[in-house]
C-alpha cells in the first residue's frame, strides 16, 4: 500500500517551500507524535511485556528489549530538541510571562500528576517503576530527583535555565550542557532517579534554541537520500557503541544522540509530506501531553490484569499474541488516554492539563487548548539567520537516566 503526498500547490499559485509555517507544523508534530508513540512503546516493553514468563523457546522478548534499548539515543533529546526549537519566541518575553506560561504551567503541571501518580501507583506496588513511599520521598522528587514525568520538570527547568542565561554566548552555554550530558551518562555524577535523563538532554534543548536557523534549514532541506544516509550512520553510531561496550564512554552517548536527532528530524520532514502516516502522527502529535501523563497508571493497571493470564499461556497460545503484543497495547494505551482526555474535558476537568487562566480565558490572547505542549507554538516564525549579499535577513533557514534508562 502506497501512501499520497501531501499536496503542495493549487492551481494557479506558486508550489509551497518546505520552510513555510504549515509545513513546519506539521513536520513537528510528526516528530512529537512518533517520540510519544515511542516512549510508550518502551514503558509497554520494559515494564510489562519483559516481565511476562515466556515459554516461547525463541528469544522474542529479548529483541523486543534490544529495539527498544536502539531508540533510547531518539526518543527524549527529539523531544527537547523540538521544545528547544521552538521556545525562542516565549522566551524573548518578560520574565512575568515567561515564568507563568512556561515555568509555573509545567511546574503546576508535573507536581498535579506527581500527586496522582503516587495516590494511583500505590494500588499496583509490584509495577516497576519511579514511585513516592514516604513524605520524604514525595519532596525528592518535587525538587532534586525527579519521577517519572520528568519531561515536564525538565521544561520547566530548562525555560528557567535559557531564560536566566540569554547574555551567555551560545557556544558557552552548548559547551557546558554538552559536557553535563557527557559526564551523566558516564556515570560521572550521581544520577539517582530520573535525574540523569534532566542533565543529559539539557543540550538537546539549547541546541534547539540556539541552533534553530540551521536545524529549519536542515528541515526545509530533507531528502530521501539524507534519509537513508541518516539511518544507515544512526545504525552504524549504534552498533560501534554497542559492540566496543563504548555506552558509559564520555561523549559517545552524546554523539550517538546526536546522529538520532539529525536523522529523526530528517525522517519528520519526509514523513509529514505523507498524508496516511504523516496526518495521524502529526494529530497525535497535537497531544501528547495527555498521553504522556496518563498512560503509565493504565499500562499499571494493564499489567496486574494481564501478566498472570499471558505468563500462564501455553507455547502455543503465547506464540500467538508475543510478536504484535506491544504494538496491539501501545495502540490500545493511546486510544485509551486519548479518549479519557476527551471525556475529562467534557466534564470540565481541563484544569487537569493546564494551568488555569489568571483572568477569564476569553481575555486572553493566544491561550493553549487544554492538553496541548506549550513548548511549541502553532508555527516555527523565519528564523533569522545572517544575510548573504543581495538577499534580506531573516531568511528561514519534538519519560537516574544513564544510558538504557533515559525515555
Amino acid at each position: 500500500m502506497t501512501s499520497e503526498p501531501y499536496p503542495t500547490t493549487r492551481p494557479g499559485t506558486l508550489p509551497a517551500t518546505p520552510a513555510t509555517p504549515a509545513s513546519r507544523e506539521r513536520w513537528a508534530d510528526v516528530a512529537k507524535g512518533a517520540c510519544i508513540v515511542l516512549v510508550v512503546l518502551w514503558h509497554v516493553i520494559v515494564k510489562h511485556y519483559l516481565r511476562i514468563e515466556w515459554h516461547l523457546g525463541i528469544p522474542l522478548p529479548g529483541a523486543w528489549g534490544m529495539l527498544g534499548e536502539q531508540l533510547l539515543p531518539l526518543r527524549m533529546p527529539l523531544f527537547f530538541a523540538i521544545s528547544g526549537l521552538f521556545a525562542a519566541n516565549a522566551l524573548d518575553r518578560p520574565w512575568r510571562q515567561v515564568g507563568r506560561s512556561r515555568i509555573v504551567r509545567f511546574l503546576y503541571l508535573y507536581a498535579g500528576w506527581l500527586a496522582i501518580h503516587t495516590a494511583l501507583l500505590a494500588a499496583a506496588p509490584d509495577f516497576p517503576t519511579d514511585r513516592a513511599n514516604s513524605v520524604g520521598d514525595l519532596v525528592a522528587e518535587l525538587t532534586v530527583t525527579p519521577s517519572n514525568l520528568w519531561y515536564l520538570y525538565a521544561l520547566a527547568l530548562y525555560f528557567a535555565v535559557a531564560k536566566a542565561a540569554r547574555r551567555i554566548p551560545a557556544p558557552v552555554l552548548l559547551a557546558v550542557s554538552a559536557g553535563l550530558s557527557a559526564a551523566a551518562a558516564a556515570g560521572l555524577i550521581a544520577t539517582p532517579g530520573n535525574r540523569g535523563g534532566v542533565y543529559q538532554n539539557l543540550v538537546f534543548f539549547l541546541g534547539g534554541l540556539h541552533l534553530r536557523p540551521y536545524l529549519s534549514r536542515w528541515v526545509a532541506t530533507a531528502t530521501r537520500r539524507r534519509l537513508l544516509l541518516g539511518a544507515a550512520g544512526y545504525l552504524a553510531a549504534l552498533v560501534g557503541m554497542t559492540w566496543a561496550g563504548a555506552a558509559t564512554w564520555p561523549g559517545v552517548w552524546l554523539l550517538v544522540s546526536v546522529a538520532a536527532v539529525a536523522f529523526g528530524l530528517t525522517a519528520a520532514a519526509r514523513v509529514a509530506r505523507w498524508r496516511r502516516v504523516g496526518g495521524p502522527l502529526a494529530a497525535l502529535g497535537r497531544r501528547t501531553l495527555p498521553v504522556y501523563v496518563m498512560h503509565l497508571p493504565l499500562l499499571a493497571l494493564a499489567d496486574r490484569v494481564l501478566l498472570g493470564p499471558l505468563s500462564g499461556l501455553g507455547r502455543s497460545g503465547q506464540l500467538a499474541v508475543a510478536l504484535g503484543y506491544p504494538v496491539l497495547l501501545t495502540a490500545a494505551l493511546l486510544a485509551v488516554t486519548l479518549a479519557l482526555h476527551r471525556g475529562l474535558l467534557a466534564l470540565r476537568a481541563g484544569w487537569l492539563f493546564e494551568l488555569p487562566a489568571a483572568r477569564p480565558v476569553g481575555r486572553r490572547r493566544g491561550r493553549h487548548r487544554a492538553g496541548e505542549d506549550a513548548a511549541m507554538p502553532p508555527a516555527l516564525p523565519a528564523a533569522r539567520s545572517p544575510a548573504r549579499p543581495g538577499t534580506p535577513a531573516g531568511s528561514p533557514a519534538v519519560p537516574g537516566a544513564r544510558p538504557g534508562r533515559s525515555g
